[in-house]
């Protein structure tokens, strides 16, 4: 099988409350691609993961988010469900981090309620992106531009709505590292 992203280190930022195919299904198709991963979170063990409002499973984190740095990897995946990103928000740590990809021009893909970090991180002024729909209001508050697409890509900003549109989503991901 071709690895086209044999040579990227891609960071993925959750923590308990993430939906679990949102973490799982990029995870599966990157690591397919050939990337090399990390679950980073806001501490060591374990995060407990969502279908939708049932307990799924727990996944291992590979590193804190507190002693990482967004130098060592080429892009960041953001999963949603509810609690994850509200409580990532509150972390100044991987609030800080967000930014540091941001103001590194590298990419970072955000689906469902991912992009709250996002408005949190202040990044999102002047981007087009989309989400799970009761976003749209905090993303025009911050100055984003809100679409209902599929999938959007905004200058190494890609945003999906739902598990819906990983197909689309994950994709994308790795059509944008595959032009790095």
């Amino acid at each position: 099988m071709d690895a086209p992203l044999n040579d990227k280190t891609v960071a993925f930022l959750a923590t308990d409350g993430v939906e679990q195919i949102e973490l799982t299904r990029p995870w599966k198709d990157l690591q397919g691609a050939g990337a090399t991963l990390h679950l980073i979170s806001l501490k060591q063990g374990k995060i407990n993961a969502f279908h939708h409002l049932d307990k799924a499973h727990s996944f291992p984190v590979d590193k804190v988010v507190s002693e990482v740095s967004a130098n060592d990897y080429d892009a960041l995946v953001l999963p949603g469900g509810v609690a994850n990103p509200d409580a990532l928000r509150l972390d100044k740590d991987a609030v800080s981090f967000v930014k540091h990809f941001f103001n590194s021009h590298k990419p970072v893909a955000a689906i469902c309620h991912a992009p709250w970090l996002l408005v949190e991180a202040g990044v999102i002024k002047g981007k087009t992106l989309t989400s799970f729909p009761s976003l749209q209001t905090d993303i025009l508050n911050a100055g984003g531009t809100w679409v209902d697409e599929e999938v959007c890509n905004d200058n190494g900003l890609i945003t999906s709505r739902n598990p819906q549109d990983l197909d689309a989503f994950c994709a994308r991901i790795i059509e944008v590292l595959s032009e790095d």
